[in-house]
């Protein structure tokens, strides 16, 4: 709640277009990386939130028990779609992950004596 609202002041302050909870959690991550917020501060509520996934899933099922067209050929390729989809969003995340770790700096290598 105080990561919102910390976003909301700053996008409020900076005129961002951008949403309180977005910034937030760029707040928090921020907060994450540099050690300034321990993992522990966060752990309980994001075990919490983790438990209750399955409440995100049920609307989409729901959906598809709506409409028995998404289980032929339709469904199918809304499937081939979404698994794609998925992989590409895998494929550039872990690419600029990977980036972003070889340019950040860190010890230099130790040299090789042969």
């Amino acid at each position: 709640m105080l990561s919102w609202l910390a976003g909301a002041a700053l996008a409020s302050l900076l005129g961002l277009p951008v949403p309180a909870g977005i910034l937030g959690l760029a707040l928090v991550l921020l907060l994450l990386s540099t050690g300034a917020m321990p993992l522990h501060a966060v752990k309980n509520g994001a075990d919490w939130l983790l438990a209750q996934l399955l409440l995100f899933f049920v609307p989409a099922l729901l959906a598809v028990l709506d409409h028995p067209e998404f289980l032929g050929l339709l469904g199918l390729k809304l499937l081939f779609v979404i698994v794609l989809g998925t992989l590409a969003v895998m494929l550039v995340t872990g690419m600029v992950v990977e980036l972003a770790t070889r340019r950040r700096p860190g010890p230099a290598p130790a040299a090789k004596h042969d």
